[in-house]
């Protein structure tokens, strides 16, 4: 694999992590509603579950879900029920649920949580399986052979990429709910637009076709 093509390929992956899509509007999201840290946890949950498909197409799990109607179905449900989940968790949360009287996050959820949510969130959404199975090949050398090798390497390059453009994210996205969320009345704007973004979130992933 030359350089000339690494270097495409990170490029490319910077650009598509830059692009909104679900993984990094979730970013934003929680980030502003619990803060930076929250929003990093939950980049190395998305980071993470990026693992999962990387193995999905390693192992040709991948195709399956391209072309089995149930397997692609039951995923899309799963994770439109688990944004479901969040959006009610949003909707229903209380300021003092995100922000102390003197306007210091709460932590009633640990890291681990944060990340787990992070996990679920990437690991349910069928469409990056596909994705990779689309997107990694075109930057295969065939010639070369150890395909699977040269997908592990670009899943690594594309894992690295996600993992600094989501983190900037974060921190900036958590940087901006700290100075606005200081009230209960913002703190509520915050709360049910990331209910109405979760939602959304779920309706597009629910009506996504393979």
């Amino acid at each position: 694999m030359t350089l000339e093509i690494m270097a495409a390929f990170a490029a490319t992956s910077v650009v598509l992590s830059l692009a909104p899509g679900p993984d990094n509007i979730f970013v934003l999201t929680q980030s502003a509603m619990h803060g930076s840290r929250a929003g990093l946890m939950v980049t190395l949950g998305l980071a993470t579950g990026l693992l999962f498909h990387t193995a999905a197409v390693v192992f040709g799990l991948a195709a399956l879900i391209q072309v089995s109607v149930t397997a692609f179905t039951t995923l899309k449900v799963l994770g439109a029920a688990y944004l479901l989940y969040l959006a009610w968790k949003s909707f229903r949360a209380t300021p003092m649920e995100a922000s102390e009287p003197d306007g210091e996050k709460s932590t009633h959820m640990s890291d681990l949580a944060y990340y787990r949510r992070g996990i679920i969130m990437n690991a349910l959404n069928p469409k990056v399986s596909i994705f990779f199975l689309a997107f990694l090949p075109q930057f295969i050398d065939t010639a070369s052979g150890n395909i699977e090798g040269q997908m592990l390497i670009l899943a690594s390059v594309f894992f690295a990429a996600t993992l600094v453009v989501f983190s900037v994210i974060a921190v900036v996205a958590g940087k901006l709910g700290d100075a606005f969320a200081r009230t209960p009345k913002v703190q509520n704007v915050i709360n049910k637009t990331a209910a109405v973004v979760f939602f959304g979130l779920a309706a597009k992933l629910l009506f996504t076709e393979r």
